[in-house]
């Protein structure tokens, strides 16, 4: 049964009446932080690559990497990776449906095809039980995402890769610093790409970055996209017929003034998550056992973490609160003071670009312009990801552990959801569409 509460949107009072923004406000900027970009502007170093080169040694070194790359953005991260990774034309890569659009859509760059695969509805990330079948031979990897800071299934995606003889990329653009049973996500497959964008959890500025034990695919990366550096010190033998010019006629340089940051912030992240993560483990152990909620995270003995829980979310189950609708829900959540909406990123396989447009002029859809067979995937095809969006919602993103104001914020989730008989009847159910494709462009820095 409900409870009577004194529902905000129904002229109670507000369980959060002040916005408390220091405790959300991310990235971290101190003095430090501001000497080191300004000491580049004043080198006039912006471009070049002494500093970034110190960046990426500290970066594998966290890490305990063989090397890391630096990018002028995370989606360029990726597509390093996917070149790296030796992906080209009527190739494929699976990747789950349900992610931003950066940890596939490289692969047409490349004239690769993307074969999207189902995800599982506790983790979010890639079903490992959805990616043996669609396994071919045109399949060179598999693109795991630790989707909202959770850690995929890492064991039993890198059995099944290596009984296949296919890669593994792990994209940790939510989840940098984050564990997967003691070892740290991005570490494990055959290369980890992130972003490292101002609203991360990671936050730099602007920026990318992969890390790899394999020096082949790190040359190659080089080789694809930094030409001042695709030079003699080059070891792989077949890229070094071709030194000077950028393979893929790209310049993918990450600017100083961003990996100046970078080295301060590698400083203090750790310390930083930590307590993040204190946080947000005492904001779900406070709704522990409140009928609707559930948390997204990993079990506290597993060894796992959500690294700095980038677009923390919740999930939401309907029909032990009555059937009320998400979207109600959340309205009710953002009347009682807390900036939270329905839904997650929407699934990329029902895109049109994933079936009608034509981006190179093929002169067929680019989905299917190299591959052997209709590769795309209809309303109806990945059932979990289509539906999942009226099953989560977001979270505020505490970055500091005072439990006085997380408890205003617990009170707001659980008012909501224990008064749900009272907000029944002014609930006009999901729309058709929750989320965007795009989804974290409002949310990142909350």
């Amino acid at each position: 049964m409900s409870e009577k509460v004194n529902l905000a949107l129904l002229g109670g009072t507000k369980a959060v009446d002040q916005e408390n923004n220091d405790m959300f406000k991310w990235p971290i900027i101190t003095d430090e932080d501001e000497a080191a970009a300004l000491q580049v502007l004043r080198d006039g170093a912006m471009s070049g690559t002494d500093i970034t080169i110190k960046f990426e040694r500290e970066f594998a070194e966290w890490l305990n990497m063989d090397y890391a790359l630096a990018f002028n953005n995370g989606t360029n991260s990726l597509l390093g990776a996917f070149y790296g990774c030796k992906i080209g034309v009527g190739d494929e890569i699976i990747c789950p449906s349900i992610t931003y659009w950066a940890s596939a859509l490289p692969a047409y760059t490349l004239g690769a095809s993307v074969v999207y695969a189902e995800i599982d509805p506790v983790t979010l990330c890639i079903d490992p039980k959805d990616i043996e079948h669609r396994i071919t031979e045109r399949t060179k990897a598999i693109v795991v995402v630790h989707y909202l800071g959770y850690p995929a299934d890492m064991d039993e995606i890198m059995e099944i890769a290596k009984r296949h003889n296919i890669k593994v990329i792990e994209d940790v653009s939510h989840a940098q610093g984050g564990y997967y049973k003691g070892r740290r996500v991005g570490t494990i497959g055959d290369v980890g790409a992130m972003s490292l964008m101002a609203g991360k959890s990671f936050a730099i500025g602007e920026g990318g970055i992969f890390v790899t034990n394999d020096r082949e695919i790190y040359e190659r990366a080089i080789a694809f996209g930094h030409y001042e550096r695709y030079n003699d010190s080059i070891q792989t033998e077949y890229l070094r017929s071709s030194l000077g010019l950028p393979l893929g006629g790209y310049k993918f340089r990450m600017h100083q003034v961003s990996s100046a940051v970078g080295r301060v912030q590698l400083k203090y992240y750790d310390q930083r998550i930590q307590e993040i993560d204190k946080a947000m483990n005492y904001f779900w152990d406070q709704l522990e056992g409140v009928p609707g909620l559930r948390a997204h995270r990993p079990a506290k003995d597993s060894g796992s973490t959500m690294g700095g829980w980038y677009a923390t979310h919740g999930h939401y189950v309907p029909e032990e609160i009555g059937g009320l609708s998400v979207t109600r829900f959340c309205e009710a959540v953002q009347a009682e003071g807390v900036p939270i909406g329905p839904g997650c990123n929407l699934p990329l396989h029902l895109h049109p670009l994933q079936h009608e447009v034509d981006v190179y002029g093929h002169g067929k859809p680019t989905v299917i312009a190299n591959a052997d067979r209709d590769l795309r995937q209809p309303k109806g095809s990945l059932p979990v990801s289509e539906n999942i969006a009226a099953r989560l919602y977001s979270l505020p993103w505490f970055k500091h552990n005072r439990t006085d104001v997380i408890d205003r914020y617990v009170e707001a989730f659980r008012k909501a959801a224990l008064g749900y008989e009272a907000l029944l009847p002014g609930d006009p159910g999901n729309p058709d569409t929750i989320g965007g494709w795009n989804f974290f462009r409002q949310r990142a820095t909350r």
